[in-house]
């Protein structure tokens, strides 16, 4: 059995890590990327996962010597998204450093984008990240881009279907809805996602507490839990989690330090 992933990630703007109290709320400094990403490194994070915020709102390319400097720090898989939208910056963000890339707005514009860095750079390279909100009008999750500014009507659990079909190795599931409310991964979306495609699911968006991360990769059935407040302000530690989670049974590679 492969072992349960715990990946803490960076929102990046100006440089800075930030965490929203909800998506794009009342940002929150959280320290620089550098010296967080050689910290969790140390903790024995599985993997890092750093997206520009801003950069598919601001129509402008990511920032390669943030991915330099921190790549520089980590001996773990290492992801990067925000405002990919071409393979050119593909390529560019993986000789800077990276290990994959995330694909997110440009892609649902775009599926053949999956296609094109699975050839190119292997599937495993390519994850495809969902931003997902419950609709009333669609009864349903729906896709939503462009840090939620955008509603596109797509089906979350069809899209997810659809890039698995285009080459993605993959996916990385935020709920919006649950987002900055430290209440708990959303279940629900997460299993749902999780049993209707063969590829890994990474769940994002809502932990608060060394419990939430149990329940999203046993109820939920994700392969990996992604957190970023939880960590960043020191509420409890990548070992703290996985100790937790290796007393109730779950495999997870060993934690280095506290």
């Amino acid at each position: 059995m492969l072992s349960k992933r715990i990946i803490p990630c960076f929102d990046v703007a100006n440089g800075r890590v930030v965490k929203h109290e909800s998506f794009f709320a009342n940002p929150r400094d959280a320290g620089d990327p550098v010296v967080l990403a050689a910290l969790y490194d140390a903790q024995g994070a599985d993997e890092l996962v750093l997206l520009d915020i801003t950069a598919t709102h601001e129509q402008r390319g990511i920032l390669l010597d943030i991915i330099r400097q921190t790549s520089a720090q980590v001996f773990i898989p290492f992801t990067v998204g925000g405002g990919i939208k071409h393979l050119d910056e593909v390529r560019e963000v993986l000789l800077a450093g990276a290990d994959k890339v995330s694909l997110n707005s440009a892609a649902v514009r775009d599926p053949s984008l999956i296609t094109e860095v699975a050839r190119r750079f292997g599937s495993q390279c390519a994850v495809v990240a969902i931003d997902a909100k419950w609709s009333d009008e669609l009864h349903d999750y729906e896709v939503v881009i462009s840090g939620g500014r955008i509603h596109t009507g797509k089906s979350v659990v069809k899209w997810a279907k659809e890039a698995e079909q285009q080459g993605a190795g993959e996916i990385l599931l935020t709920s919006f809805d649950q987002d900055g409310q430290r209440n708990g991964y959303d279940l629900h979306l997460t299993k749902q996602v999780a049993t209707s495609v063969s590829i890994p699911v990474i769940a994002s968006g809502g932990a608060g507490a060394k419990e939430h991360f149990y329940d999203v990769l046993t109820q939920g059935e994700a392969d990996a839990a992604l957190a970023a407040s939880v960590f960043h302000f020191k509420e409890t530690s990548i070992g703290e989690v996985k100790r937790e989670l290796q007393r109730k049974g779950v495999n997870v590679r060993e934690p280095l330090i506290p």
